[in-house]
């Protein structure tokens, strides 16, 4: 009896082990379909598909594509019959014509793991959720270039169950001239630097860093003192990809360049002349704290930050209907006056309803046409997620669906955008991915019911301390005012798949930002203070390739109504700006307020927003109007201004060039440089030499010295 017991057992061992395993459409087959491109936006991933044959983009609908490739086409896709003649494996592998070419070999893994799936009967799994995909190493740095390594992945799913999907992830490379991938699996390392590749598997979609050293030697910055935390973290950096750090900037680099960073004004002669004369080794660091909290408890400083922040939350008035406006910017600018804490500001923009000539914040969901808008917004402002592209589809390189896109919308749907804001009784918005009115959700979270106000969920999902989605966006732009660039960029584009130049300095900088109330003064007097923002813009043989890791200061052109005011300051000559109570251009937040001077200059007038990274230069149109137009030559001309009353009083040579250097760029001018000066302006023609002076006067103000911070 035992022998025949034995003899069933091993016979039974022996079938389950020839016994073809199951294979998992979600898990296997579509991550296949992905790493040949078939589900590409440039392939049957597209809009309307190719050839009438149409997946989801990326795989990002499993169950649709099953339906798809199972059933449509009077299931010749699919032939359980004949699984080799199935047209699923028949034209990707060449046997027939295919638009796509040849992106299976059905003696590989990806094609007989096709195969067996047919052999099985072309199923769909019920498979988990995918909880986590995790790469090792996520981040390596290289000593040399060219090298090589291997990228692991492995899966979580919501069932506990783990995975190596190595052979089933997509990696691709954001430049090809510096990461090759190779047939084999390996990843090369072709250039210096830092960079980023991509690994998607099923919804989700990680990055590895890549880094090797720029330069040769380890940096030597003995001279500086780290201040903080921001120092530690960028010199950590610059060790590691061996970048020098320039040296500091002279303190009068300094001073212009933090009075038009923290109120986008230049400091007065009287300020900048108190400053170099007293300023010491030994008192450097308490006289630079108090030229910051000086500006910093300036209204000049509120005026600006309010200027800032109304461009990213696109002010604009009303035809017929100023009082919105003026309510909206008032409590803005009265919010950063007072130092108030930014997560009570997120609450006011995403919540307040009530009449919006008297409460400012109501307005936030006026400036938009629709709930759309209204969540793209949401999204970007408060989230430092471009929700948009979920409109049509998931979004291709981030975690939001249709669903989470069309769910925040719903939120907003009943939104009466009139005088009085409020939720009105109806209102949907119809998710075109199911043509159904739309769930209301949160992102990436948990759907709600269509019934009641959800608009504190959504303020308590942004200000979640656990994701930091409203520290990290909001630091990343404050870091982006101070230094030119963000740690992130574009700065409200926070995707696992875009990541930080310094990951570890933006996560702190968010949770400092949080444990100290969200005040904005904090956060902006640590950068200002810091030894990284201090730095000059001296390029070294050694960081000259730096265009993002803050070894030196970047050059950065003043923004339009910035250059406009600096003018203003400098000629003695207010530009003409509409409305009779403007006398700074950064008042003048509403862009479709008429002005000849800042649109020739390029503000911004987009209702979506403007990028706020600024180029190394303005574009033609604005560089004529500095060279040859009224921007400059009226304000030389006016009688009332400083040029015309230095001609009255017939103030020596020198006495000229050193004013306008001290109001121009804070400082009085060299040696070699008033030995220039004085040698190209000396004549004895009395009205040769004020036609000079009127040059130099020109010159300056448009020079790299004085439009850049």
């Amino acid at each position: 009896m035992s022998t025949v017991l034995s003899l069933s057992w091993c016979l039974t061992l022996f079938c389950l082990a020839d016994e073809p395993r199951e294979v998992s459409f979600d898990r296997e087959i579509v991550p296949i379909l992905t790493k040949s491109g078939c589900n590409a936006g440039s392939c049957h991933g597209a809009a309307a598909g190719r050839g009438d044959f149409h997946l989801s983009l990326l795989g990002s609908n499993p169950l649709a594509d099953h339906r798809v490739i199972f059933a449509a086409f009077r299931g010749r896709r699919v032939n359980l019959h004949q699984p080799a003649r199935s047209l699923l494996l028949r034209k990707p592998t060449g046997e027939l014509e295919h638009g796509g070419g040849q992106v299976l070999d059905l003696e590989q893994s990806d094609g007989q793991t096709i195969l067996r799936w047919i052999e099985r009967g072309a199923k769909h799994d019920a498979a988990p959720p995918l909880r986590r995909l995790a790469l090792t190493p996520f981040q390596t740095h290289f000593t040399t270039v060219p090298s090589r390594t291997t990228i692991q992945a492995e899966a979580t799913f919501a069932d506990g169950s783990t995975i190596d999907v190595t052979k089933l992830v997509t990696f691709s490379t954001m430049d090809p001239t510096a990461i090759r991938l190779d047939p084999f699996g390996e990843v090369h390392l072709l250039r210096p630097g830092q960079h980023v590749l991509l690994a998607r598997y099923m919804d989700q979609v990680v990055s590895v860093q890549l880094s090797s050293p720029l330069g040769d030697a380890l940096p030597d910055h003995a001279w500086e003192k780290a201040e903080n935390f921001v120092d530690l973290e960028v010199l950590k950096t610059l060790d590691s990809l061996r970048i020098p750090p320039s040296p500091r900037a002279d303190d009068a680099q300094w001073l212009r360049r933090v009075h038009l960073d923290l109120t986008g004004r230049l400091p007065t002669s009287e300020v900048a002349t108190d400053f170099l004369q007293t300023v010491t080794d030994t008192n450097r660091t308490t006289s630079r704290a108090m030229i910051v909290d000086g500006l910093l408890d300036s209204p000049e400083y509120a005026d600006y930050w309010a200027w800032r922040l109304a461009g990213e939350l696109r002010m604009r008035s009303f035809p017929n209907e100023p009082q919105p406006l003026d309510a909206y910017y008032h409590w803005l600018r009265e919010m950063i006056q007072e130092d108030q804490g930014f997560d009570q500001l997120a609450r006011s923009l995403l919540t307040s309803d009530g009449d919006s000539h008297a409460i400012g914040p109501a307005n936030f969901g006026r400036m938009v046409r629709d709930a759309r808008e209204h969540a793209e917004l949401v999204g970007q402002f408060f989230a430092g997620a471009r929700l948009g592209c979920a409109n049509c589809h998931d979004h291709p390189l981030d975690r939001w669906t249709q669903d989470d896109y069309h769910g925040l919308a719903a939120v907003f749907a009943r939104l009466q955008r009139t005088r009085h804001v409020s939720l009105g009784l109806r209102g949907e918005v119809t998710n075109v991915r199911t043509s159904e009115p739309a769930t209301s959700r949160i992102p990436g979270q948990r759907d709600l019911t269509n019934i009641g106000d959800h608009r504190n969920a959504v303020a308590q999902w942004v200000l979640d301390d656990e994701q930091d989605l409203f520290a990290r966006v909001m630091v990343n732009r404050f870091w982006q005012a101070m230094f030119g660039r963000g740690l992130v960029e574009p700065v409200d584009d926070l995707r696992q798949t875009n990541p930080a130049t310094h990951p570890e300095l933006l996560t702190k900088l968010a949770r400092d930002f949080a444990a100290n109330g969200f005040r904005l003064r904090h956060t902006l007097r640590l950068l200002a203070l810091s030894q990284s923002y201090a730095r000059s813009k001296e390029v070294l043989p050694g960081n000259q390739a730096d265009d993002r890791f803050y070894s030196r200061a970047f050059p950065r052109p003043m923004e339009p109504a910035i250059l406009v005011d600096a003018i203003q300051d400098v000629t003695g000559v207010r530009e003409a700006l509409a409305g009779a109570n403007i006398t700074r251009a950064v008042h003048l937040v509403d862009a479709s307020r008429p002005s000849a001077t800042l649109d020739a200059l390029g503000r911004c007038q987009l209702a979506q927003g403007c990028e706020t990274t600024q180029a190394g230069t303005y574009n033609l149109s604005a560089q004529l109007q500095l060279l040859n137009g009224d921007v400059i030559n009226r304000k030389l001309r006016d009688p009332t201004g400083r040029w015309q009353r230095q001609v009255a009083e017939k103030l020596p040579v020198e006495t000229i060039i050193q004013e306008w250097y001290m109001v121009a760029l804070s400082r009085t001018a060299s040696v070699e440089e008033l030995e220039h000066w004085t040698k190209e302006l000396a004549t004895n023609d009395a009205r040769e030499q004020q036609e000079r002076l009127e040059d130099f006067i020109w010159s300056l103000l448009n020079s790299r010295a004085f439009i850049e911070r």
